[in-house]
């Protein structure tokens, strides 16, 4: 009889990781002399470890359907790393019986880089534990930092969101500088990486309109000639929008600003980067100002979803679950970019040990010279990954999400106490 498949969900959810979810379950029962039944671990490898395992044939098949469109994490989502399997074997050991249990062969883990981390010890089972288990990545992160692949599920539609967003907001601005609001900050994601920022400048319709300063994570901090540019881009214009990573760095590499910090650094909150430069500019220039978070509605807002993103999170999906029929292992599908105009692209595959844990930062020659804009090149990369609109179904003027019931399978297996709980 063939091993039941498990898929999960880890890390930042977008506004299309779902789709990917769908991708999965869509391909596994589209080989059913592969695979036996689909499931889904509630909460990510957390719900492996406390054997929370949702049974899918216990779903509509429209619901499941709908995950296409759906944001979130359907199944739930978890920030948690595997511990070294040498030093303290037990959570291994503890995955193995629950495999066991249920008749888990395979393994399908959506997330960025440290989830492949953990894809990648979960692969690696079959050598220390003795359990034959084919564990597989499918890439996702609205950062847009995971290594080996042209984008990242995730990042497509956040970045449509925040160009749309930073364009109707510099309209606003623009309408009301004469004599209000002179300064407009906006705080993105990007703990490493300055993608999300970059994207801003996609608004600018034409060089210099909106007039737009951008922080990125990449470039360090330097007051002075931030401020000597903002003063040149208000004497010009009369108003002028920036765009801060919440990432950014001081000149001796600390971060700008901290939200919560947290003893594993990739777990560190981020955030509070606008209302501290916010006070600098007010307390330097006397501008008048407001500023803004798009915090986590930049990766929910699946109603303003690039129509590409969604079909790269569907095909990496479908593309993991092929690759194992194929016979290939321990794997994460990446997207190939095959030309920019028009942009075509294809589904490749690269080893876990190629990404896991490992950063992607923008280029620098993406970077303007100043360091506070793009670069023609950044602009051809970006623009193909916002391409087209995939919206919901609206039902009484909202977006209709449907929810799965999350029926779990009985417990077969002792409970087991992990750290967290």
């Amino acid at each position: 009889m063939p091993k039941n498949a498990l898929y999960a969900q880890s890390g930042g959810v977008t506004a299309v990781i779902n789709a990917s979810a769908c991708g999965v379950i869509d391909a596994v029962r589209a080989h059913p002399a592969h695979f036996g039944t689909c499931f889904a671990a509630r909460d990510g490898i957390l719900g492996v470890l406390r054997e929370e395992i949702i049974d899918l044939d216990q779903e509509d098949p429209l619901t499941l359907a709908a995950l296409r469109h759906t944001p979130g994490g359907a199944f739930g989502s978890c920030r948690f790393d595997l511990g070294d399997p040498e030093r303290d074997p037990r959570q291994y050991q503890r995955l193995v019986e629950v495999f066991r249990a249920h008749d888990i062969g395979y393994f399908f883990y959506n997330g960025g880089g440290g989830s492949m981390d953990t894809a990648l010890k979960v692969a690696r089972i079959g050598e220390l534990m003795g359990y034959p288990i084919t564990a597989v990545g499918v890439p996702k992160t609205i950062d847009n930092d995971l290594d080996a692949t042209d984008t990242s599920p995730g990042f497509g539609s956040a970045a449509k969101f925040i160009a749309t967003v930073v364009r109707e907001a510099s309209l606003d601005v623009e309408s009301m500088h004469t004599s209000s609001t002179r300064v407009f900050l906006l705080e993105v994601m990007g703990r490493h990486a300055g993608w999300l920022a970059a994207a801003a400048a996609l608004a600018q319709e034409y060089d210099g309109q909106p007039p737009m300063l951008i922080l990125f994570a990449e470039v360090p901090f330097d007051q002075t000639d931030f401020l000597r540019h903002l003063h040149l881009a208000i004497e010009r214009h009369g108003y002028c929008v920036v765009v801060v990573s919440e990432g950014l760095k001081e000149p001796d590499g600390t971060l700008f600003a901290v939200a919560q910090s947290h003893d594993v650094y990739a777990y560190t909150q981020l955030g509070g980067a606008a209302p501290r430069l916010a006070d600098l500019i007010k307390r330097e220039t006397g501008r008048k100002l407001h500023w803004s978070v798009v915090d986590y509605i930049q990766r929910a807002a699946r109603h303003l979803a690039s129509k590409v993103d969604v079909e790269q999170a569907y095909a990496v999906g479908k593309a993991a679950v092929e690759g194992v029929v194929a016979g290939h292992r321990s794997f994460m599908p990446v997207i190939r970019r095959q030309t920019s105009v028009p942009y075509r692209w294809s589904i490749g595959r690269v080893p876990l040990e190629r990404v896991a844990n490992i950063e992607r930062s923008m280029p620098r020659e993406f970077i303007s010279p100043d360091g506070y804009g793009i670069t023609q090149a950044c602009r051809d990369y970006l623009r193909p990954l916002i391409d087209g609109e995939d919206c919901p179904p609206f039902e009484n003027g909202l977006p209709c999400y449907p929810r799965i019931r999350g029926v779990l399978r009985p417990k077969r297996c002792p409970e087991f106490m992990i750290g967290t709980d």
